[in-house]
């Protein structure tokens, strides 16, 4: 089941050297997310679960689910202060 996916309507972003840039469009606040939070961001491009982007982490970087799921919800908790989630 998708539950998380990116506001189209918030951000305009782009993959650059294999690390996401992006434009908030209300505040125009400029983002940017290092190579593990492209891979989180191309997840939630396409909609995603908490669960799937923590999937994406450990196939990504051999990491222990636990820890993935820890800096998934942290990078989540980013986007929606920020109103970039659509949930």
């Amino acid at each position: 089941m998708t539950d998380l996916r990116l506001r189209d309507d918030a951000v305009h972003w782009r993959e650059v050297d294999g690390e996401v840039i992006a434009l908030e469009t209300r505040g125009s606040t400029y983002l940017a997310a290092n190579a593990a939070g492209t891979v989180l961001w191309r997840a939630l491009a396409e909609g995603t679960t908490r669960e799937g982007l923590a999937d994406e982490l450990v196939r990504a970087y051999g990491i222990d689910r636990a820890r993935a799921a820890a800096d998934a919800e942290i990078f989540v908790a980013a986007l929606v202060e920020q109103g970039l989630l659509a949930e």
